[in-house]
């Protein structure tokens, strides 16, 4: 029904051993996640109680269901964007419209076939979200209501993936232009609820966070208005779905192939006609162009080298920059920037939220423009071409480094103008100010090299782009979620020192799987396991508010270290994974 695209994919995905390694790593990590916060909580006291086994449950299940919501939707998100990408850059998608598949079955097999990972492992995650109102706190109902909007959520945001993918031509603009009409769209709706005045089943109806929230909540099963409000949500979704997907099978075969694809003049066969064809037409005949010693640089610098387009990409940027300036503008202007945000530490100011969501959000942009900046290499096949002239390492990777520094400079330089902004208006100090510009850049030089050395050890261009950005979400997220785990449940240090530490080093383990995949080394293995701890100590530091020195000390040495311990390799040698390594299951993405 669904089209040879979904028949393929749905044969292919059982054959894979990674389907049910990743569908097995999900189900664990959430169940260690639930042993953790039991072993925590169980360090300061038992759960003797029917009352503490329901709070537990209760807690458990209101930091599970935004964590499965959050890394669900942002993989169907990403990975249906990228699956139609490295089809155009693989020229494969051309292919396709050229048979006689419907642009209906094009475009719903693709998201379709997308999502078959996602959907899965929701599907699997259920038993153990079930476990939870054995606890008490927790009833059924919640669970399924949850599960209902994260996988109407889940659609809605692969098929926003998987028609901006067939509507850019590069993977960068498909991830980055994804990423943000998605986050633009969640940002207008709680503008809308917050400041409009909306009824609240209009609210819930618009904003994906506020229906999870509701859902999770026990009003769900007790408030009429909230019942309506989450219908109204999956039906909204479902709606903007199939619109979405309608608008993509009417301009499937408008915008592929792309007008940069065009047919070449013929070559001169005859002295005639290569007098002719050496001839300008008019006077109007274009200079060569000087190149600098490092050709990558200038290309990266001086050409299109990730499409025209990408001017979309920093417009849509600077729109999200604008939204979230006026809500900084607005908490100063009434006085609560600097008022406590919640109970974490010493209660950071309100402002922080802001900046930091912009922050975050920016460096996951820069990191998909740095892997994609050696894969499009790869799947464009220059790669090759460019390991057999006389570049050096160094040139190759100093010159996509800089390169994608320079691209995406209104990424890293509006997030800063920010901070000049708030400590302009003294909402911070001029030292915290230098505090967070050298932490900013020492991440941002992070995730560029992060996104350079995943793109040289994955061949295909989706698991590389994964793997950079599920890195990025571990160290972001998955630090902040512990943190999270720490704080609900009070108790001795000492206590909670044990599960903390299986936390971080199992997170160690998976870093250094996913950095030393093709080359481990002594280096690599060292800052996959410490780089989660000096994450630890750096956000434990910043919200205790003792000395933000200790805080930028502590990121530059072991974010600079890991940085070197990518780089170095990479500069001694050529180390790429080519097309050879293929057989061995790298193009199985």
């Amino acid at each position: 029904m669904l089209g040879p695209v979904f028949n393929r994919e749905a044969l292919v995905v059982p054959k894979r051993p990674k389907t049910y390694l990743s569908r097995g790593v999900y189900v664990l990590v959430l169940f260690l996640l639930l042993c953790t916060g039991y072993l925590v909580l169980d360090g300061s006291r038992s759960l003797l109680t029917t009352s503490d086994s329901a709070r537990f449950g209760g807690w458990m299940f209101a930091l599970l269901s935004p964590l499965q919501f959050l890394v669900l939707s942002s993989l169907a998100a990403v990975g249906a964007a990228s699956s139609v990408a490295q089809e155009k850059d693989r020229r494969t998608l051309i292919l396709l419209l050229m048979t006689r598949l419907s642009g209906f079955e094009v475009v719903v097999g693709k998201l379709t076939a997308s999502l078959l990972g996602p959907l899965s492992m929701l599907v699997c995650a259920l038993p153990l979200f079930l476990v939870l109102p054995l606890l008490g706190g927790v009833s059924p109902a919640q669970v399924l209501s949850v599960f209902v909007v994260t996988a109407a959520t889940i659609v809605f945001a692969g098929s926003v993936g998987t028609v901006v993918g067939l509507w850019r031509e590069k993977t960068f603009q498909a991830i980055a232009l994804t990423v943000l009409l998605l986050l633009m769209y969640m940002a207008i709706a709680e503008m809308v609820a917050v400041i409009g005045g909306v009824p609240e089943t209009i609210a819930l109806a618009l904003s994906p966070p506020r229906a999870l929230l509701a859902a999770a909540s026990p009003l769900a099963s007790l408030s009429s208005e909230t019942a309506i409000g989450i219908t109204y949500f999956v039906g909204v979704s479902v709606c903007m779905s199939i619109a979405t997907l309608l608008f993509g099978v009417m301009k499937v075969r408008i915008w592929n192939p792309s007008r940069d694809v065009r047919l070449k003049a013929p070559e001169p066969e005859t002295s005639e006609e290569l007098r002719e064809y050496s001839e300008p037409a008019t006077w109007k005949v274009r200079q060569a162009r000087q190149v600098w010693k490092n050709p990558i640089l200038w290309r990266e610098i001086m050409t299109w080298a990730y499409g025209r387009k990408v001017v979309v990409i920093r417009v849509a940027f600077v729109a999200l920059f604008l939204l979230v300036t006026g809500a900084l503008y607005f908490q100063i202007e009434s006085g609560v920037a600097m008022e406590p945000a919640g109970r974490i530490g010493r209660a950071l100011p309100a402002a922080t939220l802001p900046l930091a969501a912009l922050g975050v959000i920016s460096l996951v942009l820069v990191n998909a423009l740095a892997v994609n900046a050696v894969t499009g290499e790869r799947d464009g096949l220059a790669l090759d071409l460019l390991l057999v002239t006389d570049l050096s390492p160094s040139e190759f990777v100093f010159g996509k480094l800089l390169g994608v520094l320079y691209v995406a400079k209104e990424m890293i330089l509006l997030p800063l103008a920010l901070v000049v902004y708030l400590a302009a208006n003294g909402v911070m100090t001029v030292e915290n100010a230098t505090y967070i510009f050298v932490g900013a850049i020492t991440l941002y030089v992070f995730v560029s090299m992060l996104g350079i050395h995943s793109a040289l050890n994955y061949v295909a261009g989706r698991t590389a782009t994964l793997a950079s950005l599920g890195t990025v979400f571990f160290l972001c997220v998955g630090i902040a979620i512990c943190m999270t785990i720490m704080v609900s449940f009070r108790g001795a240090f000492q206590l909670q020192l044990a599960p903390f530490l299986v936390m971080i080093l199992g997170g160690g383990a998976a870093l250094f799987a996913s950095l030393g995949w093709r080359n481990p080394s002594s280096a690599i293995f060292a800052a996959s396991f410490l780089l989660p701890l000096i994450t630890f100590y750096a956000i434990t530091q910043f919200l205790l508010q003792t000395d933000h020195l200790f805080v930028v000390f502590s990121l530059v040495v072991g974010y600079g270290f890991t940085t070197a311990a990518m780089m170095i390799p990479a500069l001694s040698e050529f180390d790429v994974s080519l097309d050879r390594d293929r057989g061995a299951g790298g193009d199985s993405a």
